[in-house]
This record gives structure tokens, sequence and C-alpha cells, in this order.
């Protein structure tokens, strides 16, 4: 029995004789749980201390997981309880005491400094050429924010971010679509041939590639484009066609629950991915609302935040909201 983080760096003659299992990461309950049942008493005995010497309640562990861990197991998780431990049993010896320690939220950054990762919404308002996008790591799902600027000049198209092959010609594709579709977004047909557009992805050091994110680099031309503001409670995944198709990804599973650890609430992903939703574990599903999109055209009318209600395409629906429908016998939230 073998694990791997990342199938293609497995030799293809090696993986061809392997059945592969994918196992999609755990959700902060799960964290939650394996923290308080098996790390913690783990650590405790680990580090010499009775059980009860040390309780972290609910809040701390939580704290520890959202802003100081990012991944798909536990394995930073048991770090920082242990580091927490070792700090407290330091703090023990120079004091001289036996007392028992309580660990609260507020007592986090004592023992682990700043947090080191935000948790919650990306933003904290709807901005104008910003939008969220799901993508999948060798850690699990990640949100990948990605921003567009227009500055005058001659069409020239920048992208940066330490992009792969991949997601740099999605963004070219992006473009196209958005050339193709400049009559009925209002556009002027020549409005390339005046502007100079910028694409960036922050997180520069850390490579990004996959046929996953043109919907969102589309969503965020549009956006800057437009000067309509991005809804900051929507992620979505999907490769885009030139004529405005999308198309199907990997990495479901890790990619919701990602929109689920970020506090996102409204999810759209390609129709196409639709039979997969029965393998996503209801405790996931159950706090998301996942919209099955098949053309980006809904997905701008659904995701921009448009003037009066008005929506960029009338004969594209614009309703946002979910409908109940049964998945593989569970109820979960999908809007047709």
């Amino acid at each position: 029995v073998t694990t791997a983080n990342n199938l293609p760096s497995i030799p293809p003659p090696l993986r061809d004789r392997m059945e592969i299992i994918k196992i999609e990461g755990y959700t902060e309950e799960d964290k939650l749980q394996i923290a308080q049942g098996f790390l913690i008493p783990k650590q405790l005995e680990a580090n010499g201390f009775q059980p009860g010497s040390i309780a972290f309640n609910e809040a701390a562990t939580l704290e520890v997981i959202r802003r100081y861990t990012r991944e798909a197991g536990v394995r930073n998780l048991e770090r920082n309880i242990a580091a927490i431990c070792r700090k407290v049993a330091r703090d023990r010896l120079k004091k001289k005491t036996e007392k028992n320690y309580r660990i609260t939220a507020q007592a986090i950054p004592k023992y682990l400094g700043v947090p080191k990762y935000r948790f919650g919404l990306a933003e904290e308002k709807d901005e104008i050429g910003l939008a969220t996008g799901l993508a999948w790591t060798e850690v699990g799902g990640e949100l990948l924010q990605i921003e567009t600027v227009l500055m005058p000049g001659k069409g020239k198209l920048t992208i940066t971010g330490k992009l792969g092959e991949v997601m740099q010609e999605s963004a070219q594709a992006a473009l196209s679509y958005v050339r193709s579709r400049a009559m009925p977004l209002g556009l002027a047909p020549d409005f390339y041939q005046k502007l100079d557009i910028h694409v960036h992805v922050p997180e520069g050091a850390i490579p990004k590639d996959g046929p996953s994110a043109g919907i969102t680099m589309a969503t965020s031309m549009v956006s800057a484009l437009l000067k309509t503001p991005v809804r900051r409670d929507v992620a979505m995944t999907g490769e885009i066609t030139l004529r405005g198709r999308i198309l199907p990804i990997g990495g479901l599973t890790e990619k919701l629950l990602a929109a689920r650890r970020g506090n996102i609430r409204h999810v759209f992903i390609p129709k196409e991915n639709e039979r997969e939703l029965k393998d996503v574990p209801a405790k996931i599903m159950k706090d998301l609302c996942v919209e099955l999109v098949e053309h980006m055209d809904e997905v701008l009318n659904k995701s921009l935040v448009l003037k009066g209600g008005e929506p960029l395409f009338k004969d594209i629906p614009v309703d946002p909201y979910c409908v109940k429908t049964a998945v593989a016998n569970d109820n979960v939230n999908v809007a047709h």
C-alpha cells in the first residue's frame, strides 16, 4: 500500500499496475474530532503530561485549524499541537509549577505567533476586476484570487503569477470569448485596441497550472471592462472554450471543501460534473449552494453585481438561489 499527493508524479508504468483509491481531504469538523480524540492525547503523552494537564477548548483547536494550518490532512495540525505542548512544558519548568493549563483561542498567538492564514471570505466587499476561483493542489483544494486591471494601451495582454502554459492559454481563450461577446456586453467592437489588460494571480511564488480557471479569468476581465463588481461570496471552477462553453474539471470534492473552508456559500461548477456530486460527502454539501452552469453567459449573469438588477443576457436566468434536489438519496443544495 502506497500513498501519494500527486498522481502525475508517479511513473506511468508503476501507476498502470496500481489500483488508485482517491480519498478527499478532511472537513473542519473531521479535524476537530481527530484533534480532540487522538492528536491532543497523543502529544500530551509524548511530552510527559498526564491526561487533562493541558485542556484545549474547542475554540482554541478551531483557531489552530483555521489560522495556522492549510492542508487536506492533519500533519501540520499535529505539529502545532506538539509545539504548544512543548512551550507549556518549558513554561512549567521556568515557573516550577505543576498547575494544569487551559488553552483558549486568545492564548494561541502566545504559543504559535502571528496567524499564518486568513479565515473566511477573501474580500470584505464586492470588488471590480477580482474573481474567486477554485484550484486543486497537492495538499487539497485552494481558493484562487484572480485580478484584472485595465490601462491605456494598444491591446497587450499581460499574465503574471507564475502560471503554467495551460492557465496562460486559458487567459487567452477568456479574452477571445470577451471580444466575441463585445456587443452584447455593451463594449465597443475595438475596445481591446485601446487598452492593455493585465491579469494577475497573487502568491506568484507558487506555481499554478491546470484547466479550470478559464471562467474565473473571463469573469474578472468582464468585471473590469464593465466596471461592475463581482460577488465576493461566489467561487467558480471550469474551463472555457472560445464560444463560451464550460468544460468539466477534476478534483471537485477538494474544491468544494476549499470553498466551505473559506466561508464561500455559492459555487459554480460545470454541468458535466453533476454526476460527481453523488460522491461528495453530504457534510461538505450541506452549507454550500452548488450551481450547475453550461455557458459563460450564465456565470456573468449570476456572479456580477448588476446595476438595477438588469441581466447582461436577458435570455439567461439570473436567479442566484439554489433549489432542493435529491442527489444519491441525500438532500443537498444544487441549482439547475
